[in-house]
């Protein structure tokens, strides 16, 4: 921690968007650049994170601050490398992988997440490929192009909170559908289906508290970084 070194926290509207200014000053990211956000929406998030810091500041406690960050330094300078990488984990989504059909788990995937991505191949007009057990099937090239096409449209600040997700949830497909979501607490629901097999093993061999808490903190990532993306739409 260091110690807090302004008083004043302001939004300010500049040439390329909203930056945050402390005592006059605007924010810069790790790499130097001016941190520009692209809404005001998304301005007043990060200059809350500032405010809320007391005598001291801690870093952790600066989450936006750092996706804006990875967003101007990293996405900005090659959103194609990031889409590519997205796409290996459309190739592996955890939505498409089932359990064999005997088994009591693979009905219980199909009752939450059929819905889930039939739903999304209608809203985007693509095919994905269901796999029961652990052999790789690969996913349709025009339903890899269609996606990376997707995530080419997103400005910098949205997809680095799409990779974020998607990241923690091992599947594109909930990540984009969590960033498209039309109801508030949709994101939530989709996080919690995702989850579905880990919550199946601790009903079936018991909950580990340690575990829960891992849970709990990739939730609230999961969460916050959906709030950056949508935060960040105009």
């Amino acid at each position: 921690m260091i110690r807090r070194f302004y008083k004043d926290v302001n939004l300010a509207e500049v040439a390329g968007g909203w930056q945050v200014m402390l005592d006059g000053r605007g924010v810069k990211t790790v790499g130097g650049a001016a941190q520009l956000a692209p809404t005001r929406a998304l301005g007043e998030a990060l200059a809350a994170e500032w405010a809320r810091q007391g005598d001291k500041i801690d870093p952790a406690s600066l989450p936006l601050r750092d996706m804006a960050d990875y967003a101007i330094d990293i996405v900005a300078a090659n959103p194609a490398s990031v889409a590519r990488g997205l796409i290996a984990y459309a190739e592996t989504d955890t939505l498409c992988y089932r359990a064999d059909p005997d088994e009591p788990l693979h009905a219980r995937q199909q009752e939450v997440w059929e819905p889930l991505l039939a739903a999304f191949e209608a809203a985007h007009r693509i095919t994905l490929t269901r796999v029961s057990g652990v052999l790789h099937r690969p996913q349709p090239p025009e339903t890899l192009a269609a996606l990376e096409a997707k995530l080419l449209s997103l400005d910098p600040f949205a997809l680095a909170g799409v990779e974020a997700m998607t990241k923690l949830a091992a599947s594109l497909v909930t990540a984009l559908a969590a960033f498209d979501a039309v109801h508030e607490d949709e994101p939530l629901a989709l996080w919690q289906a995702v989850c579905l097999e880990e919550e199946w093993q601790a009903d079936l061999w018991g909950r580990d508290w340690e575990a829960e808490e891992r849970r709990r903190v990739r939730e609230a990532d999961f969460l916050r970084a959906c709030a950056f993306a949508r935060l960040a739409r105009k």
